[in-house]
């Protein structure tokens, strides 16, 4: 089925899973959509099967914390995450059977971005030491690193040849990962009109657009070939600067972010018209959220977790 306003429009809640005592801080979906898995404050990880639409195994990283988990490159049994709590190395855990296969040490403040390449076994990390660096999962040794001169959020685009680097929330760095040595090959400056903090930057998956995720009321969608701004959207709640993740559809033709009244809120990338707002009855803030990658469904996360799918009779 085509993703298109109505569709959006017909979500609705499918099921809700209240696994965590706090907020959860991050999910993901498999590369083959069939699971899930999320972060949370409270140190749990909980692995979701998609088909089953329920819970299937809770882990915990209570001495470390964990943060922005992801699952690795075409690999529905292992992730990466950071720590929240007691030192800035990141972790590859094997989900099969509760073990860290290797440490990924050398950032000296808190990572705050996480981004696997998705043709391979690289992936960058962005931290508030003002570094990103590239790492490679078979290798405890950092590949790389660039002082891109601030606080960084970064991503890889969908050929997992160029990432970008949002820096100092006003400048967007492009580099070629096989000579990220030199430097930035472009750069381009966006502000907003409102005092806000970049949280995240995402490609959409033709490469065409970049999205900047914000504490403020706001997001945007600039080209990324030129750092043109193409829409930049509000009218949502969230007056309390909360770090809000925004996402694109698989298909790049929509935006979509929560708030923090629990409502989310979809624009065409076309157009830059709102075309949905749904109520999933979140009890707190909607911090993380995400499409799945290959069936119809998306996730969204306060405290709880919920699972959607359209309905098919408000067709």
């Amino acid at each position: 089925m085509k993703i298109t306003d109505s569709v959006l429009r017909s979500f609705r809640v499918a099921r809700t899973y209240r696994e965590n005592s706090q907020k959860v801080n991050c999910v993901d979906y498999s590369p083959n959509g069939d699971g899930a898995i999320s972060s949370s404050d409270d140190d749990s990880i909980v692995l979701y099967d998609i088909s089953e639409g329920k819970p299937a195994r809770t882990l915990y990283s209570k001495k470390y914390g964990v943060d922005l988990i992801r699952y690795t490159h075409g690999d529905s049994s292992t992730v990466v995450y950071s720590s929240n709590k007691l030192d800035d190395t990141i972790r590859y855990l094997s989900l099969t059977d509760n073990k860290y296969i290797r440490y990924f040490p050398g950032h000296t403040a808190r990572v705050v971005a996480l981004s696997m390449s998705p043709v391979d076994d690289t992936f960058i990390s962005g931290s508030m030491d003002k570094t990103i660096r590239i790492w490679d999962l078979r290798s405890p040794n950092c590949h790389g690193l660039t002082n891109p001169l601030g606080k960084p959020v970064c991503s890889f685009d969908n050929d997992g040849m160029i990432f970008a680097a949002g820096v100092d929330s006003q400048t967007i760095k492009l580099y070629d990962l096989r000579a990220f040595d030199k430097g930035p090959f472009a750069s381009f400056e966006t502000r907003f009109s409102r005092v806000c903090e970049w949280t995240g930057l995402k490609f959409s998956k033709d490469g065409k657009q970049i999205l900047i995720s914000t504490n403020g009321g706001a997001i945007r969608i600039l080209n990324s070939f030129n750092g043109s701004v193409l829409h930049t959207f509000s009218g949502y709640n969230n007056s309390k600067g909360i770090p809000l993740e925004a996402c694109f559809t698989p298909d790049s033709q929509f935006v979509m972010i929560g708030s923090e009244d629990g409502r989310i809120h979809f624009w065409s990338t076309e157009n830059g018209m709102k075309v949905a707002v749904l109520d999933g009855k979140h009890t707190g803030p909607i911090n993380t959220l995400q499409f799945n990658p290959r069936y119809l469904t998306f996730a969204s996360a306060c405290s709880n977790m919920t699972f959607w799918l359209p309905c098919v009779d408000d067709l």
